[in-house]
């Protein structure tokens, strides 16, 4: 399980000696409680390893988006930062589907659930986010959908 992964590494870390890694790893453990504590609420919550790769996908989108601001900003002190913590957090990530498997899975998928217009995104996209959580850019993963729906 990726949260067993977590904290393996913040312990290896720590012993290491390694500040800027336990801090990353800190932060990421506090995003995860967080979540926990939000889905408490729920009737159904998501898997762990699946809720664990949602909160790890947003904070690697906050990271490409600061450092895109930071470089903008002429910051490249805080860019580095930024990538240093986006590194320790791609590392637990699972592994990316790339462009083309990404695309054949989406066509699966649509020929699965039999969608047939832009009214099935809304199904499509659930199941897609489903099935394949943290492997698959969900951004881009939009675009192809519209792309298999509309003719």
């Amino acid at each position: 399980m990726i949260r067993d992964d977590i904290k393996a590494a913040t312990i290896a870390a720590m012993k290491a000696r390694d500040e800027a890694r336990v801090s990353a790893l800190r932060m990421i453990q506090a995003a995860i409680k967080n979540r926990d504590i939000e889905v408490r609420t729920m009737a159904t919550p998501p898997a762990d390893d699946v809720l664990v790769a949602e909160v790890l996908t947003k904070m690697a989108k906050q990271r490409r988006e600061s450092i895109e601001m930071y470089v903008s900003g002429n910051r490249p002190e805080l860019a580095d930062a930024e990538r240093a913590e986006l590194g320790v957090i791609e590392s637990f990530l699972p592994q990316q589907m790339d462009a083309a498997s990404a695309q054949a899975a989406v066509r699966e998928l649509v020929a699965e659930l039999g969608a047939a217009g832009p009214k099935d995104m809304g199904r499509v996209m659930a199941a897609l986010k489903e099935r394949f959580a943290g492997q698959i850019d969900m951004s881009r993963a939009s675009a192809m959908v519209k792309q298999a729906l509309n003719p």
